[in-house]
């Protein structure tokens, strides 16, 4: 990728090459390293089910950061905020547009609706000459495929119905609401349908399959609605009262800190793109953007590959994360949150007396030998491999991954708080459908870095 500057006539006509720089890449809050290596994939215990679907294949995995837990309510709570707040800026901004203010003069002495009105310059005010091309062309250059114009991030938003300054911002706040006549005992709520986010990628493989094309061929738009599917707690089981987990799960404080879930695989890909962008905006603020690595290498989910290997923790041919091969310590404590007997989802652990018979907190159980908590256990996990029975067969041995864009099937890992011992197995491979949403299935998070980067492992046993 070609990056800014060019060449200069100060030099004395011999080419030179530049040493590499060591590069400690800052490790993500609530991330831990995991080392890259070689391992044994697939099921070297007994294939209870006879799938036959996870041979035994030496392969080989770069290095990567990963969520030490999986994402909780809490931190998927500011997506949907951060979405939530996005939609009303830019109704607020094409609003005022209509009504005729100036984004030359963003807000002025106008304390209304005009205070909204999009922004000329850059994120910290002072414009230049750049920034006044981008907002006369309106080509869509500074990273928004709609227009160039930016957002006031500035002023704060007023969601207070008797605090709105003006009868225009009251109309445009409004709709952003459920009407009248669909609202339930007349309780006021924003209208989850509308909280969309939009994100653009580019199929690389295919890109590089196809020669003689630039990668804006191969760019792909997507618009994800964000809001989990709290239906699941009903939907997912039938004749059972679960009505308290479909109507506080998500939202009350006291489920702040447990995994997130109906939430399918397009919404989690969609996470780990805001993910990105919401990192990048911190660091542009931080003026840190004045060399290549200040932009942040891309968050996602990982392969069901980096999945088997993180989990294992280190510890080769073991069945679970925590090496085996029993299901409890020495002192008859379970060591992950499922469904230890038949109609009996309620397991004991260390210094409680009461279990969990749902979902659990996230690190309620001991990590794995990475730091890595509930690998086995409490939410399955999507990842970002589609589901093929000849997958290990296909693979490549180095860094395997395997990519089907039309694939509807995908991968998840882990076994949950609903499932036997045997799903909780690092080897076991499992599949929900891409737009499907689980009571059951959460995600986590991981970030590449570049190999032989300096990064401080945690000592495995």
């Amino acid at each position: 990728m070609l990056k800014n500057g060019g060449s200069s006539n100060k030099h004395d006509g011999q080419i030179t090459s530049k040493s590499s720089t060591a590069w400690t890449p800052a490790r993500p809050k609530g991330m831990v390293p995991i080392p890259g290596g070689s391992f044994v994939l697939g099921q070297s215990d007994y294939d209870f089910t006879q799938n036959n679907d996870a041979p035994v294949k030496t392969v080989s995995v770069a290095g990567f950061f990963m969520d030490d837990t999986e994402i909780t309510n809490s931190e998927y709570q500011i997506f949907v905020n951060y979405v939530k707040d996005s939609i009303a800026r830019t109704s607020l901004a094409v609003k005022a547009e209509e009504l005729g203010f100036d984004p030359m003069n963003p807000g002025g002495s106008d304390s209304g609706i005009g205070a909204y009105s999009y922004v000329s310059g850059s994120a910290d005010g002072e414009g230049t000459p750049y920034d006044e091309y981008i907002q006369q062309a309106n080509t869509g250059r500074d990273g928004n495929t709609m227009d160039g114009r930016k957002l006031n991030w500035d002023i704060k938003l007023e969601w207070d119905k008797y605090k709105y300054p003006d009868v225009d911002y009251t109309e445009v706040m409004e709709g952003l609401y459920f009407p009248p006549e669909e609202r339930m005992n007349g309780e006021r709520r924003i209208d989850t349908r509308k909280l969309n986010y939009s994100y653009v990628v580019v199929d690389q493989m295919a890109a590089a399959k196809k020669r003689g094309t630039f990668q804006v061929d191969f760019r792909k738009e997507f618009q994800v609605n964000v809001y989990p599917d709290t239906t699941v707690w009903v939907r997912d089981f039938n004749y059972s009262y679960n009505d308290p987990m479909h109507q506080d799960y998500f939202w009350h404080t006291a489920y702040a800190n447990y995994p997130v879930v109906g939430v399918n695989w397009s919404q989690a890909n969609a996470f780990a793109d805001f993910r990105t962008r919401y990192h990048n905006i911190a660091l542009n603020r931080k003026k840190k953007r004045n060399s290549s690595s200040a932009k942040v290498i891309s968050y996602r989910l990982p392969t069901e590959i980096e999945w088997e290997y993180a989990a294992r923790g280190g510890i080769q041919n073991a069945p679970y994360p925590w090496g085996g091969p029993y299901l409890t310590d020495d002192r008859g404590c379970y060591l992950a949150n499922f469904k230890p007997k038949r109609g009996d989802y309620i397991e004991i652990t260390k210094g409680k007396k009461v279990g969990y018979m749902y979902t659990a907190p996230v690190k309620s159980f001991h990590p794995n030998g990475y730091g890595l908590y509930d690998m086995a256990g409490n939410v399955a996990e999507w990842t970002l491999s589609p589901h093929n029975r000849t997958s290990y067969q296909m693979a490549s041995s180095l860094n395997p991954s395997i990519t089907a864009t039309n694939e509807t099937k995908m991968v998840v890992r882990g076994g949950s708080w609903k499932d036997i011992g045997y799903m909780l197995m690092v080897s076991t491979r499992d599949t929900e459908h891409k737009d499907s949403a689980r009571s059951f299935v959460g995600f986590r998070t991981v970030q590449p870095f570049p190999d032989g980067s300096k990064v401080t492992y945690r000592k495995t046993r």
